[in-house]
């Protein structure tokens, strides 16, 4: 008789419990029989577990060349002038990169919305009942971030010769401004 009201509760407690991130787990017991063992136990275990791997690479290379040509007055009788004009390059280069990792885990979910509760009532003379309640949760969260910046500028600025020779009544030879320019702006933002 014992064994049978124990497997009848046993089937009310496992009917009466609900589980899950969103519900509150529950048991009852009521009108065991004399000298029976009865128990509940609740258990709830939550795990998560998330890993990002982020790679991000960002890489400018700039090479750049600026000469200005020769002037030359040369074998006059009365020498004018020369000049070459002004050569020059410019770069500019900016980049923007974000990278955002969430978990997309409300955290607050991972326990129960409301405590767990259990009870007994009316239970039998020289029974024994235990209410066991335990909660697990474990989260591993493993951010791998390789984040890598490549900025290269080579330059090269050449201004050609002025020259003024074998003139009877010498002039004027200029050569123009030979200049490069590069501009380089990176910005990276990881958020996990």
């Amino acid at each position: 008789m014992s064994k049978l009201l124990r497997l009848a509760a046993a089937a009310a407690v496992s009917a009466s419990l609900t589980t899950g991130l969103a519900a509150a787990q529950t048991g009852s017991m009521t009108d065991t029989g004399p000298n029976s063992h009865n128990k509940i136990e609740l258990k709830t275990k939550n795990s998560f577990k998330q890993q990002n791997n982020n790679n991000v690479s960002a890489s400018n290379s700039n090479g750049q060349n600026a000469t200005t040509g020769d002037a030359k007055v040369h074998n006059n009788t009365n020498a004018g002038s020369a000049s070459t004009g002004d050569a020059s390059n410019s770069n500019s280069t900016d980049a923007s990169i974000t990278v955002t990792n969430g978990s997309g885990v409300d955290w607050g979910s991972m326990g129960n919305s409301s405590d767990p509760s259990a009870s007994m009532d009316t239970t039998g003379p020289d029974s024994h009942n235990t209410i066991d309640i335990s909660s697990s949760n474990k989260v591993s969260v493993t951010n791998n971030n390789d984040v890598s910046v490549d900025n290269t500028s080579t330059q090269n600025a050449t201004s050609g010769d002025a020259k003024v020779s074998n003139n009877t009544n010498g002039g004027s030879a200029s050569t123009g401004d030979a200049s490069n320019s590069n501009s380089s702006s990176f910005t990276i933002n990881v958020s996990n």
